[in-house]
């Protein structure tokens, strides 16, 4: 586990299930990232608890400091120990967890994670060009943008732009 001054970051755990599976079945939720499609509930376990077990991925279950239940998640996919990069996914599932700084403070400690213990130099992440909370965070933390992939997505009738992002890890 890793102990963050507000949140813990930890494994994805069986009793977690529920709450990813709701929060993955709200289609406003899935609007931030993909179109609406109705889950599995099987295939969704078997991806958020690994059972292939993929070492390009890893989750981590966000808890507030003490807390046993999962407020959001932080994903990092696409880990390549070749090129040192990965890709840097979160979300705070319920909109009374939202505004506490969680994200941030996860974000944070997956950053880190990916420097010291995953040896990353290079982290990406897409946004929605309309996510302007979210462009403020990774800013803030010091994602840069790359790019704009315009039309990039088709959700809810409506075409998205995505915002490519990347932090480098100093030094290298």
């Amino acid at each position: 586990m890793i102990l963050g001054e507000h949140i813990a970051l930890g494994p994805i755990l069986p009793v977690d299930l529920a709450n990813l599976f709701l929060w993955g079945d709200d289609p406003a939720i899935a609007r931030l990232n993909e179109p609406y499609l109705p889950k599995n509930i099987q295939r969704d376990a078997d991806f958020w608890l690994n059972s292939a077990g993929d070492c390009r991925r890893t989750f981590f279950a966000i808890r507030a400091r003490m807390e046993p239940e999962i407020v959001g998640h932080v994903q990092i996919m696409a880990i390549e120990p070749i090129h040192r990069s990965a890709v840097l996914g979160i979300l705070v599932g319920k909109p009374e967890n939202r505004g506490k700084g969680y994200d941030k403070e996860a974000m944070r400690l997956a950053i880190d994670y990916c420097w010291r213990h995953l040896n990353l130099s290079r982290l990406t992440l897409s946004v929605h060009t309309s996510n302007t909370r979210a462009i403020a965070l990774y800013e803030e933390l010091g994602f840069e943008t790359e790019g704009v992939l315009r039309r990039a997505q088709f959700i809810d009738g409506n075409w998205i732009d995505l915002k490519l992002m990347a932090i480098m890890r100093n030094g290298r």
